[in-house]
């Protein structure tokens, strides 16, 4: 089990709280902040862009995915974002609502545009994003006073992005947040590096480690890792993260596997094997399912095991917020069976 790790948040109200405080609506069980935009992608895989004449469009950024992927598990989640005052915006409310997100943490800008990603597919481990976000995308428009510190505060669940930290003034917004928290258990920060958003790579550096001793779970891969602490091995990257103050350190090897420790726990799950249609949002999945596992009380090992099968599901699809898992489709996967 995983008590040491979940612990109980001191804020934390049961449903007779709830009621003797007069509000039938309880804690979310995951909140999280950051990244929201337009997903488009190709209607055929192995086309360069400026040749594809069909896409489809879908709701993305990693923030916005966990909390969808999330709610696939029956999560009541919420999404802490901005968007444009415009068509693109509208889209992703309504987006949002029928995949079960709460959206009053969503403000629209006015004269603001919702930003747009594109991608390119080419199977099994080639797909280029490109970002239209500038000047500057509303969901780096989060201003610390708009924050809701009783949703930060009482969610199970507060789930963080490193693209958050990239410019102001999101990123004291951040900080904020995680003021609120005052390092609460699973408070997770994403350690989701993407260059294009950073003047360098030693900006993210400097971030992340003011970002890290505020919260108590991270996960990342081993480029993203190299950046949180300067190490490229998992072992030695866990070992740095923890000594850092993380209680749960979860290292994403790729076609290695899963790598999770904890002071006292050490666990190796190998991957899940998947014909790949498209990779961008496996992650987005494996992190909703993780929120679902953890929240469960189950042990690191199954946590895991249940994370990767259902990254491994969406990888095998080929958009990311739509593709998300529900818990039996990932449980019937897990045991031999079809996730179709």
């Amino acid at each position: 089990m995983l008590e040491h790790i979940q612990g109980c948040s001191p804020h934390e109200k049961g449903p007779a709280a709830v009621a003797e405080a007069g509000t039938a609506t309880p804690p979310h069980d995951v909140v999280t902040m950051g990244r929201v935009g337009i997903d488009l992608y190709p209607a055929h895989s192995g086309v360069g862009l400026e040749d594809v004449t069909t896409f489809t469009k879908s709701v993305g950024g990693s923030a916005t995915n966990v909390a969808i992927a999330a709610a696939a598990h029956s999560r009541r989640s919420a999404v802490i974002t901005r968007v444009g005052e415009d068509p693109f915006g509208r889209f992703i409310l309504r987006e949002l609502e029928r995949l079960g997100v709460d959206v009053g943490q969503i403000s629209a800008l006015p004269g603001q545009q919702t930003p747009l990603t594109f991608c390119e597919i080419f199977p099994p481990d080639d797909f280029p994003l490109y970002f239209y976000r500038r000047p500057k995308a509303p969901d780096l428009q989060i201003e610390s006073d708009e924050l809701d510190h009783a949703v930060i505060r009482d969610a199970k669940i507060f789930w963080a992005t490193v693209t958050g930290l990239s410019e102001q003034p999101s990123n004291a917004a951040h900080h904020a947040a995680w003021g609120v928290r005052n390092r609460a258990p699973l408070t997770v920060l994403d350690l989701d590096y993407r260059p294009m958003f950073w003047s360098d790579r030693d900006a993210a550096s400097r971030a992340v480690a003011a970002a890290l001793p505020k919260v108590t779970v991270a996960i990342g891969n081993a480029e993203e890792c190299e950046v949180a602490v300067g190490e490229t091995d998992p072992f030695r990257a866990a070992d740095a993260l923890l000594e850092r103050g993380v209680h749960l350190a979860v290292v994403k090897r790729g076609p290695l596997g899963v790598l999770g420790r904890t002071a006292d726990e050490t666990v190796e799950v190998p991957p899940h094997p998947v014909e790949v249609v498209n990779g961008l949002g496996a992650g987005d999945g494996f992190g909703g399912a993780l929120c679902h596992a953890l929240l469960e009380g189950w042990s690191l090992q199954r946590s895991l095991r249940f994370a990767n099968a259902a990254g491994a599901i969406v990888a095998g699809r080929r958009e990311c917020s739509t593709a998300m898992p529900s818990t039996a489709e990932v449980e019937a996967i897990m045991s031999g069976g079809s996730h179709e």
